[in-house]
């Protein structure tokens, strides 16, 4: 496995990308209840922004087929699905100095689950966090917090760097009220 960092994607992978987004995330369509998986305007935006950091994974064995696909930036502006505003009022100077990073997606097809890619990807990204001392965040729902992912980006970042810690930001819960049963 091999990653490809950039701003750009080529022409012919926007397709491919926008397919292998919409397979990784289709189900966060029905089980989480705020929208985590963006609309192919916001993923066209997103793609297209060159603020944003676009990781490719590449499988040698299966050329011109994508493996992953992630993208990265301490552009908060350029992620629709957060507030920017956020963390400029709890980290001011790291903010203004462009050292708050926002992983928007990470997204492995399934056939290259376990290969190696994650831990790739997660090492490039933590080396550009600590080459600018600063902090990095995304947002885990339920779901995938108890599948395991935010236990895997800890271990994975700890095994990188003894002592990295990990907070939960914020949290979300949405309630249901219903009256009972008529009569």
């Amino acid at each position: 496995m091999h990653i490809e960092v950039g701003t750009d994607i080529p022409a012919e992978l926007t397709e491919a990308t926008w397919q292998l987004y919409t397979e990784a995330f289709d189900e966060l369509r029905v089980t989480a209840v705020q929208r985590h998986v963006m609309d192919r305007s916001e993923f066209d935006q997103v793609i297209g922004d060159k603020r944003v950091l676009k990781y490719l994974g590449r499988d040698p064995d299966r050329p011109g087929e994508l493996a992953a696909l992630a993208t990265f930036t301490n552009e908060l502006q350029a992620m629709p699905l957060i507030s920017p505003d956020y963390f400029a009022h709890h980290w001011p100077q790291l903010y203004a100095e462009k050292r708050i990073w926002y992983i928007g997606f990470f997204a492995i097809h399934p056939s290259s689950r376990g290969c190696g890619i994650f831990e790739l990807v997660i090492a490039d990204m933590w080396r550009r966090v600590r080459a600018c001392d600063g902090i990095a965040a995304l947002d885990i729902c339920r779901r995938n917090d108890e599948i395991g992912l935010g236990r895997a980006i800890h271990q994975t970042l700890t095994s990188l760097t003894a002592g990295a810690r990990a907070r939960r930001l914020d949290e979300q819960t949405f309630w249901l009220y219903e009256p009972p049963p008529q009569p």
